[in-house]
């Protein structure tokens, strides 16, 4: 059992990977958040955190008595120099400790750390519609709904919905966005 007084945040090193690979394993084989159908291995989530960490990006890992409970990480909402600061967001937490605070501290400090390192909106793409937990996550830290792509994926035999919350960061869209190493 986890409490915010026993969870640790920091950074995710090359050596948590091998955790953060089996929770979002877990979240692709048994879940809809994400709409990847097969789970990637070591050496492409080993690829895929040192790609964001390289760019500049916040990349961190939840850890309660020694054990990584979840993570979370902030990469590219898309890839035209016109988006530079825009991030999206993904937070994945081990099925045992959902619904105890792992999800909101790593969200709220991948918040901060996005907007210290200048970026200026943070989009959530959040899979199914019904993902409640998710959205309410997202609502709690500041982001608002600003759409539903429906039925835009396939997964587990069902037609899936998309989600899309976005949540100002720093001075948001009140002046231009801040020099960052993207």
């Amino acid at each position: 059992m986890s409490s915010s007084a026993s969870l640790r945040l920091r950074d995710c090193a090359a050596a948590d990977l091998p955790a953060v690979t089996a929770i979002y394993a877990a979240a692709v084989r048994h879940g809809r958040a994400s709409f990847e159908l097969e789970p990637p291995d070591l050496a492409e989530m080993t690829r895929r955190r040192d790609v964001l960490v390289g760019g500049g990006f916040p990349y961190l890992v939840a850890e309660s008595a020694g054990a990584i409970v979840g993570y979370a990480y902030a990469g590219p909402y898309r890839s035209r120099p016109a988006y530079a600061g825009t991030v999206e967001n993904s937070v994945y937490v081990t099925p045992d400790q959902q619904g105890r605070g792992v999800g909101r501290a790593l969200l709220a400090r991948l918040i901060d750390e996005a907007a210290a390192r200048g970026f200026r909106q943070m989009v959530a793409v959040i899979g199914d519609s019904e993902n409640r937990a998710s959205i309410r996550l997202h609502e709690h830290a500041g982001f608002r709904l600003v759409g539903v792509l429906r039925a835009v994926g396939f997964k587990h035999g069902v037609w899936l919905d998309t989600v899309l919350m976005q949540r100002p960061l720093g001075d948001g869209d009140r002046t231009p966005p801040a020099a960052h190493a993207p």
